[in-house]
């Protein structure tokens, strides 16, 4: 009897540990929270199984990913991919982002928001960081899933619950149903990082805000036998952090996060801590490591979790449930696009964006219309849902979308150590119904630039989109007022330009960041110059202008990831162009001071025809760590004629800008008809934002032009000249734009060194004949 009572006993106590649940906790903590990839890694390789999982922000996508079926290594390539990176960084730069929808760049810092009902009001940037790569990558990731379960967290592979904050009423709140992308990316939700978000009309915020670890919800929720919790983001430090910097990154994650408590794991429970101190919670770049450091600290706890979890999970068997829930997981196959927050014409606007000859979209199709959707300026926000219809068997995408203000006001331009100094107003109008338009003002004002441009245009959300546009611009140079504020120039340049252009054009947009236009335009150029470069009060200058028209066709293709000292990306531009107009000249009194028996030339003109194709390719092609290199290639080819003299040629050749500040000087030698010209970009991130940069370039003009006697002008023999050009100085990406000091070499007799220091974007309107 006692040997039967003694087996009875052991065997209940062996049912009790088969009978065993197992409870995962994982903190939020940012980057480190990676570290929880190595967690998951070490228990399924030591067959610990996980019965239940509560996370926190990124704690709450590691967590979620393993309770949607993934397994720890595809969750490691996820995590290791260069799609990730994009992600995190809020860089979108596929074959779906359509560039022919943004504007030409602009001097533009700051933008106001003004709307008719409301007036006036501030806007800047509510997020550090772009959400839409994020938000759509989630719906991706999480949504079948989702389906399989009904939106109820107790049905996924592995039961789950994520944490939430509703910040205004300063609660924690438990997910637990509901879209498992919504909830992951609202528990995730760094306030100032990235947006809130909207889930039942509450704006939710990061869980971590109050609930960073939540071992109590796991204990409340499922009440597993023992919680093993792996915490990445301790906010205490053994000494204040002596640099700055340091300190200011860790601001955020010790304002926002809950400190994590040990002791809520239970006496039995196991908890994980990984050494993460010489890791960024912001820097997502080391993700082997981390991974890595998580997956050693699991190990280095794997005989007490293996004493306290004496149940184990046949491998094969767990592999076998994975597939299974897997293979229940519908294709991403959607019957139907649902838009809200818009009224109807706008709606009508949006569905058109998706529209195709298939009764059903593929995932492609979707993601096509979202990225033209979120690359439309004339939406304040867009936000990505999928619903799974039961009856239809397919899923539903969902556009929750908020029209821009009506007017938005843009302020810019930049401060220089040169006189170049200006300052940059827009204005923009958008409104929306079955197609979207735009209308704007911009204006410069300085010593050397000033420009007026008036702008119109529509999309129409075809199948394939195209816009009209239409531009009014006027641009004025003056290169007298360009010398040195402190040291008078020796050389001074007696040029003003001004050009009038009335554009029309037709875009549509094409695959990878590009689009193709045509466009056909008035023009109406006067330059007026000093034929030997010399004033003297009473002085008239001469007169060269030209009217006419350009009729062109061209491609551009851009991913630079800054409109001015990119460090990252592609830009490909290619024109065609034809022009044909009268060039008339009208001479200035400047020679008959100089020889007095000489009698000015009456006015006279001519017809000029010719044909212009430019090509020019920039593309950083290297990167190395804190190491960007570039290659940059330009060529012109044009049988454009020369005029009737030196200046009046120049002033109308086409012109290669090597540098920042090339378009604020009349640079005499990087001026042809036809030239080539090639060069490297070397940028050195010294700090977040802080780039050391070393640029070359060589011209070489097929033939330059040589001044003869007084004003005549020839060509000098083919390739008989080659010139160049360099820069080196550090570049600051300010919220208000680049800071830059840099020291600038031109090979050319008037502008050969120079220092220049600015602050603000030196972007000005292109030129009427380029």
């Amino acid at each position: 009897m006692r040997f039967l009572f003694v087996l009875v006993i052991l065997s209940f106590n062996l049912n009790i540990g088969h009978a065993q649940k197992v409870g995962l906790v994982f903190s939020g903590g940012g980057a480190k929270g990676l570290a929880h990839i190595g967690t998951l890694k070490a228990l399924e390789e030591n067959n610990i199984p996980v019965d239940y999982i509560t996370g926190t922000s990124m704690g709450a996508i590691v967590g979620g990913l393993y309770a949607a079926g993934y397994s720890p290594s595809q969750i490691e390539k996820i995590a290791l991919s260069k799609d990730f990176q994009d992600w995190v960084n809020g860089r979108y730069t596929s074959d779906y982002s359509f560039y022919f929808q943004k504007n030409p760049p602009n001097a533009s810092s700051i933008n106001a928001k003004l709307n008719i009902d409301t007036g006036l009001r501030l806007s800047f940037r509510s997020s550090l960081i772009n959400d839409i790569p994020l938000n759509f990558a989630l719906l991706e990731l999480f949504s079948q899933a989702s389906a399989i379960a009904k939106d109820n967290f107790n049905q996924l592979f592995v039961p789950y619950r994520c944490m939430v904050s509703d910040v205004l009423s300063q609660k924690s709140i438990t997910m637990s149903k509901g879209s498992l992308a919504d909830a992951v990316r609202a528990s995730m939700t760094v306030p100032l990082i990235y947006r809130p978000i909207r889930i039942n009309d509450k704006l939710y915020f990061d869980g971590g805000i109050y609930n960073n670890f939540p071992a109590d919800v796991m204990q409340k929720e499922f009440s597993p036998d023992i919680i093993i919790g792996a915490n990445v983001s301790s906010k205490t430090y053994n000494e204040y952090p002596k640099n700055d910097d340091r300190l200011m990154n860790r601001l955020l994650m010790y304002m926002f996060l809950a400190k994590s408590d040990s002791t809520l794991v239970g006496k039995e429970g196991i908890y994980i801590e990984p050494n993460l101190s010489d890791y960024s919670s912001t820097n997502f770049v080391p993700v082997a490591e981390i991974i890595q450091k998580g997956y050693e600290a699991t190990m280095a706890n794997m005989e007490q979790i293996k004493k306290h979890v004496q149940r184990r999970v046949n491998p094969q068997e767990l592999l076998q449930k994975r597939i299974e829930f897997n293979e229940r997981k519908s294709d991403l196959i959607f019957s139907d696009v649902a838009v809200y927050g818009v009224n109807s014409q706008q709606k009508k606007y949006i569905e058109r964006l998706f529209k195709s000859d298939q009764p059903n979209f593929n995932l492609d199709d979707i993601k096509r219309g979202y990225y033209k959707l979120v690359a439309d300026e004339t939406f304040e926000s867009v936000y990505p849902k999928i619903f799974y219809d039961d009856i239809r068997d397919s899923y539903i995408f969902e556009i929750y979308a908020r029209p821009k203000k009506s007017f938005k006001i843009d302020f810019g331009g930049n401060i220089s150590t040169r006189p170049i100094s200006n300052v940059f107003l827009g204005i923009q109008y958008n409104y929306i119904n079955k197609k979207a338009y735009t209308f704007g003002a911009n204006f410069y004002s300085g010593r050397f630039y000033e420009a007026a441009q008036l702008n119109g245009r529509v999309d129409f959300p075809s199948k394939l989109p195209i816009f009209l546009a239409s531009e009014i611009t006027f641009n004025h140079w003056n290169y007298y007022n360009t010398s040195q504020i402190f040291i008078e120039n020796p050389k001074p340049v007696y040029i003003e330009q001004t050009d009038r252009k009335i554009d029309l054009k037709l875009g549509v947009p094409l695959n990878k960041n590009s689009r193709l236009v045509l466009n056909s335009a008035f023009i109406y150029n006067s330059n007026y110059y000093s034929p030997n470069n010399t004033f003297a009060v009473g002085d008239i200058l001469d007169k060269t202008s030209f009217s006419g028209f350009n009729t062109g066709l061209t491609f551009e293709k851009n991913s630079l990831n800054r409109k001015q000292y990119a460090t990252a990306g592609k830009y490909i531009y290619a024109s065609f162009n034809v022009n044909h107009g009268r060039e008339n000249y009208t001479p200035g009194n400047i020679f008959q001071h100089i020889l007095p028996l000489q009698v000015p030339s009456p006015l006279t003109h001519h017809y000029k025809n010719w044909v212009n194709v430019k090509l020019s390719y920039e593309n950083y092609f290297l990167r190395i760590k804190n190491y960007n290199l570039a290659a940059f290639a330009e060529a012109v080819l044009s049988n454009q004629e020369l005029s009737n003299n030196y200046y009046a040629t120049l002033l109308q050749a086409p012109t290669f800008y090597p540098l920042q500040d090339s378009r604020s000087i009349f640079l005499e030698n990087f001026k042809a008809h036809t030239y080539g010209s090639v060069g490297l970009k070397n940028v050195f991130t010294l700090k977040r934002n802080l780039d050391l940069r070393l640029e070359g370039y060589v011209f070489m003009p097929h033939k330059a032009f040589a001044k003869i006697g007084l004003q005549e002008v020839a060509y000098q023999q083919p390739f008989e000249k080659i010139y160049y050009a360099a820069t080196t100085g550090l570049v600051y990406q300010s919220p208000l734009g680049p800071i830059s000091l840099s020291y600038n070499y031109y090979d050319d007799e008037r502008k050969r060194h120079g220092v220049l220091f600015h602050i603000g974007y030196l972007i000005y309107n292109k030129k009427s004949l380029e």
